[in-house]
């Protein structure tokens, strides 16, 4: 039972989306209407500016570091209910219920579940992801890096079994969440960070 209702708790934290939000307190917008229509940091920077970005993105990587231990409160021993709980977050985070299941593509969310469960292959995957953007200015890009490379780096690393499959889940949930973009990348169309679209 305490299984059940700390991922049902961590799926809806993970449903307050944090751009939707700002959207609506700073410009009484529907954030999802403008821009790449993304309820994300990205779009966030593109539509409302570097503050609010700045501000979105710590909050939602903190939906999952909370949401990783809500699973540590509840149920410590059991390392798959912890990971499901971060897995719950993002998924709400993508999906959310307070929202009309419209949401965003949950990196940030990601980094905050994954940086919590295993802290070195994120921090590694994700100085590799920054260093992508940095140099072509293409988020989308950085953020399939990340997810792509963090099983990688888990089965270099020898971490367990349970933190291998929830990375490799996430990178499928990356990769389908951003499958426009990478048709985008492959076309050259490709939105870069700094570029507005409104």
């Amino acid at each position: 039972m305490l299984s059940i209702v700390s991922v049902l708790i961590s799926y809806l934290l993970g449903s307050i989306s944090f751009s939707f939000l700002a959207g609506k307190w700073l410009k009484g917008i529907d954030i999802r209407k403008h821009g790449s229509g993304n309820a994300g940091a990205t779009n966030t920077l593109r539509v409302l500016g570097k503050g609010p970005a700045i501000t979105v993105l710590l909050l939602d990587a903190l939906k999952g570091v909370l949401a990783v231990w809500i699973g540590k409160w509840f149920v410590p021993d059991d390392l798959w209910v912890i990971i499901a709980c971060g897995l719950a977050a993002i998924i709400g985070h993508n999906w959310p219920v307070y929202f009309g299941f419209r949401g965003g593509k949950g990196i940030a969310t990601t980094i905050g579940v994954m940086a919590t469960l295993v802290f070195v292959p994120v921090l590694i995957a994700g100085l590799i992801a920054i260093l992508t953007i940095a140099l072509t200015r293409y988020v989308s890009l950085g953020s399939l890096l990340l997810t792509g490379l963090l099983p990688i780096i888990i089965i270099l690393m020898n971490k367990p079994l349970p933190l291998l499959w929830a990375s490799l889940l996430l990178a499928v949930f990356a990769f389908v969440r951003h499958r426009s973009n990478i048709v985008k990348l492959v076309k050259g169309q490709e939105n870069k960070l700094g570029a507005k679209k409104l």
